[in-house]
């Protein structure tokens, strides 16, 4: 379950609905120790976002090499991997998600604007653990409705 939360409460009111549902997952939200030690204690899999997330829709900003110490730091703590919001990046995207899929070793779920087939080409790339596609799907930008746009996605990505 992704969860776009801010605040510490609302991370772990997050969390809690993510236990009350079964989930294996927790990805999204500002990383606190709190969440992080209620999620070890349900055996869901933390996947916190990394950098300075503001604004609705989200937007990321900050340093990359910062992003990649702060995760370091995470997985010293036990989170099983991240939420990387790269196409909400401030910066250079592309390189963000490169470098950072590269640069920490832990899962990385790319999430936030995956919404072209460029785009798609640089998930591929970049070869993440997982990615997300939200609004796009809501705004037809891979067809006319969800169940061929999500076979689109699919067939795209699993090409060549």
């Amino acid at each position: 379950m992704e969860v776009v939360a801010y605040t510490e409460q609302e991370c772990i009111d997050g969390a809690k609905t993510a236990v009350e549902c079964g989930c294996d997952y927790l990805i999204g939200t500002i990383f606190s120790d709190s969440v992080n030690e209620y999620c070890k204690a349900n055996n869901i899999k933390y996947m916190p976002y990394v950098g300075k997330i503001e604004e609705r829709p989200s937007v990321l900003s900050g340093n990359i090499n910062d992003m990649i110490s702060e995760a370091n730091e995470y997985l010293k703590k036990g989170v099983y991997g991240f939420n990387l919001l790269g196409y909400r990046y401030t910066g250079d995207a592309f390189e963000l998600n490169k470098r950072f899929v590269n640069g920490v070793d832990a899962p990385v779920c790319l999430a936030g604007s995956v919404n072209s087939f460029q785009r798609l080409d640089e998930v591929k790339e970049v070869s993440p653990w997982s990615f997300t596609i939200g609004s796009a799907y809501f705004d037809n930008k891979f067809g006319t409705d969800f169940a061929e746009q999500i076979d689109r996605v699919v067939e795209y990505i699993n090409k060549d």
